[in-house]
């Protein structure tokens, strides 16, 4: 296990990238205007979904801390999946705002 360290502001600025890039990602298969989203594993055939939590299941990204911050809006759309068997693109979405507000509050001192 590797360990990485940083400053407060550098890591929170990763962690929020990573949500927001996984949130993008999520947030184009939204409503009926949704977009398709094309998938590929490794050495698999690649397959299309319009599916919220399926497209977050598939975002890994290379640093690690952008990574939690995909792996903490992820968990919004699995935990939605598992309750409520829809809405997982809008919890991501819901997720990625409260995530955003919650930086403001912290820039400000609240």
């Amino acid at each position: 296990m590797s360990r990485a360290y940083g400053d407060s502001q550098t890591l929170q600025q990763s962690i929020v990238r990573g949500a927001n890039i996984l949130a993008d990602n999520v947030a184009s298969t939204l409503g009926p205007r949704g977009r398709n989203v094309l998938l590929q594993e490794k050495g698999k055939a690649p397959f299309i979904t319009k599916d919220g939590v399926t497209v977050a299941a598939f975002v890994h990204l290379e640093d690690p801390f952008e990574n939690a911050g995909a792996q903490i809006i992820r968990q919004a759309a699995i935990e939605t999946n598992s309750e409520a068997g829809d809405g997982t693109t809008t919890s991501t979405v819901l997720a990625r705002a409260i995530l955003a507000e919650s930086q403001r509050f912290i820039a400000s001192g609240i």
